[in-house]
């Protein structure tokens, strides 16, 4: 009995620990929850103090960027207490800031349905409006091709009223690459990136605005970083197989031009400037290498097109400067190859390569406005001695001015320059030095050139065997006659 009495007492003691054991733990997670939930629970029973450290939570997870924390926070305040006013608002004011916009204005709505005519409430739901149409006007903008009008409405409205908003901040950073404000874009985009380092989007516009200042190697690394994150993303693929294309073609190019396969060199960087006009800074480099490579092929006119493209995106490029006047010499553009080669000559003045080729396009010019006695006698550089007698008689005999009475004075001078290019280049010193580029006056022809007619200076004698054909010879009508008639003798030419 003794036994049974004492188990029993145990049991009995056993059964009251549990007891007050399972009431402690009912407590102990009721008042954890108390604890927890002490907001929610101010959120309904009245309690300014415990609302006030509710939404100073709530303040201090926007101000971190917690926007989601945020929210969850105010979501759960509204599921407590339906009728908690500021909560709506300033839920609203939150989804406004992330251009939420159509869920911001209900909560707004809401807002003031709880406390009608509330000015600070109807004024911000007027923000949300203006944020939303200058939005959505911007992105129409963009579309369009008006960039500049689009960027004010994102600066000057949307990004005022959502500083926050994902959406817009994105667009100002595509409309900043659209306008060529790469340092810009890539500044923007960096401080999306702070927020997020996997935001694809702004890893991509990043990585095109690198691409369009040709840090190439930068934009690759964007590029790829996307693309770990998402091997599918259509527009990081495009970007990034795009830019490796364009490298390819383009050392491609510069390597058979180093190898004097110039015809290739030619079509490979005519193929790689087609594949993005747009990318200025890489395709002033193109343009300059192709128009060097046209230039030693001697095709003047292209060459000329291709260093002018250059220049249009620097003017100040000495290289394009230089080879746009070597191609100016070979289009015969004399006066054009020197200013262009003055120009670069100024930028490099210790350059003495460009100094020559100064030298050589103002010889060219100088050349070029003195007669030129080969055209004159219509007969190649390379004619030889009989080539330049037959060409002369030729043309002496149709320009006599006895025989062409109708128009002598043209007559006349077209045989003064007949006889001066004659002169020069029948005299084997005299062709060398006009071939030289040496000046009519070195070889004492005078600054009025040849005049086998008299009227001052040396006096000319012209002797045709058998005569002048229908004319009897040059004996009449001019004055003296040719044949012997000048004064003073002077020189016959036999043929």
């Amino acid at each position: 009995m003794l036994n049974l009495s004492s188990f029993s007492s145990a049991m009995d003691a056993v059964a009251w620990r549990g007891l007050l054991y399972t009431v402690f733990i009912l407590n102990f997670v009721l008042v954890c929850q108390l604890i927890l939930l002490q907001p929610l629970v101010s959120a309904f029973d009245g309690k300014s103090g415990d609302a006030a450290e509710l939404f100073e939570r709530v303040s201090q997870s926007i101000k971190v960027k917690r926007y989601s924390e945020a929210l969850d926070d105010l979501n759960a305040a509204i599921e407590a207490d339906p009728t908690l006013s500021e909560a709506y608002l300033r839920r609203a004011s939150l989804l406004r800031q992330l251009c939420r916009y159509e869920e911001s204005e209900r909560n707004y709505k809401k807002f003031l349905e709880l406390k009608p005519r509330n000015s600070a409430a109807e004024k911000e739901l007027s923000q949300l409006l203006q944020a939303q149409s200058a939005l959505e006007t911007a992105s129409s903008l963009f579309d369009s091709g008006n960039f500049t009008k689009s960027l004010e409405y994102i600066d000057k409205i949307v990004l005022v009223f959502s500083p926050s908003c994902l959406k817009a901040k994105l667009l100002k950073v595509k409309l900043l690459i659209a306008d060529r404000e790469y340092e810009g874009a890539i500044s923007e985009s960096g401080f999306i990136l702070k927020e997020d380092e996997n935001n694809l989007e702004a890893l991509l516009l990043r990585g095109r605005a690198y691409y369009y200042l040709a840090d190439h190697e930068v934009a690759v690394r964007h590029y790829q970083k996307g693309l770990r994150l998402d091997p599918e993303h259509s527009e990081l693929k495009k970007a990034y197989f795009g830019l490796k294309n364009l490298l390819k073609k383009t050392k491609s190019a510069e390597d058979n031009a180093n190898k004097g396969k110039l015809r290739l060199a030619v079509e490979e960087f005519q193929a790689a400037l087609a594949l993005d006009p747009n990318h200025l800074a890489h395709n002033v480099h193109l343009h300059l290498e192709l128009c060097k490579v046209l230039v030693k092929r001697g095709r003047g006119k292209e060459a000329l097109d291709s260093c002018s493209k250059a220049l249009q995106i620097n003017k100040d490029l000495t290289e394009a400067l230089v080879q746009r006047g070597e191609a100016k010499l070979l289009t015969e553009d004399w006066e054009g190859a020197v200013e262009d080669l003055k120009a670069a000559a100024q930028n490099s003045p210790q350059d003495m390569n460009i100094r020559e080729a100064l030298m050589r396009a103002e010889k060219a010019l100088k050349m070029s406005k003195r007669k030129d006695f080969y055209k004159i006698l219509g007969i190649s550089k390379t004619a030889s001695v009989s080539d330049i007698k037959r060409a002369y008689k030729k043309l002496a005999l149709q320009w006599h001015p006895d025989k062409n009475v109708d128009n002598r004075d043209e007559a006349e001078a077209k045989f003064r320059e007949i006889a001066a290019a004659y002169e020069v280049l029948s005299d084997e010193d005299k062709r060398t030095r006009y071939d030289r580029g040496e000046d009519l006056e070195d070889m004492g022809m005078g600054g009025g050139g040849f005049n086998p007619f008299g009227g001052g200076g040396q006096q000319f004698t012209f002797t045709f065997d058998g005569g002048f054909p229908g004319g009897g010879g040059f004996g009449g009508g001019y004055p003296g006659g040719f044949g012997g008639g000048y004064p003073g003798g002077g020189f016959e030419f036999h043929f």
